[in-house]
């Protein structure tokens, strides 16, 4: 795989975690109600959620790899539909009235704000199926060990780019008054990214 397909698969990998969800939504409310140190608490549970379904899905991969190359397969379809479910979700939140930032801020002390960070992720079944997902499409049913360990590192990098951003965007005022005025902007293009990565899964052929 090429550095620029690298480079397009973590694109859309920054893309789908930073579009609205539990744990997107948590950290910018907390951030805007709290202030930045709660928010970035919070993003540091959300990251410690991520990592333990990534490390997961990627030991079941790994066995995976070894004995049925055929799941690749159906988990390249998963992620495809999954995007495309996305881009869905995108497109009716940019053609609806309702304000996209409806979170609920988690307060208390930091380490109760970190436990609950780590448990919306943990909680979150998309989030494994979206490592299991990811992995499927990126990397062949021979991949090493390291090549998985790689894939893990290198997506993870974009998970920490994007949760900790919205932690310290969403504490200034004049940043949730911007995204509030273009969001259905964002969400428009969201969705037309979603589903174009979507399409292309689906017209892939991957190579053993």
């Amino acid at each position: 795989m090429s550095w620029i397909e690298l480079a397009a698969i973590w694109f859309a990998w920054v893309l789908a975690g930073g579009s609205p969800g539990p744990a997107t939504l948590g950290i910018a409310s907390t951030s805007m109600a709290l202030g930045r140190r709660a928010g970035v608490i919070f993003a540091l549970g959300i990251l410690t959620g991520g990592a333990t379904w990534g490390i997961a899905a990627a030991l079941g991969m790994s066995a995976l790899m070894m004995a049925n190359a055929w799941v690749f397969e159906v988990l390249r379809y998963v992620g495809a539909a999954y995007l495309i479910y996305l881009a869905m979700k995108s497109l009716r939140s940019a053609m609806s009235e309702k304000p996209g930032l409806t979170g609920k801020a988690q307060a208390g002390t930091p380490w109760r704000i970190y436990t609950k960070g780590v448990l919306v992720h943990l909680t979150n079944p998309k989030a494994i199926l979206s490592w299991g997902a990811i992995y499927a499409i990126t990397l062949p049913p021979n991949a090493s060990g390291a090549d998985l360990a790689f894939m893990f590192c290198f997506l993870y990098s974009g998970g920490a780019l994007v949760f900790l951003s919205y932690a310290f965007l969403f504490s200034s005022q004049k940043v949730v008054q911007g995204y509030t005025r273009l969001r259905r902007w964002f969400e428009g293009a969201f969705a037309l990214l979603f589903g174009a990565a979507g399409l292309k899964i689906l017209t892939t052929r991957v190579a053993p």
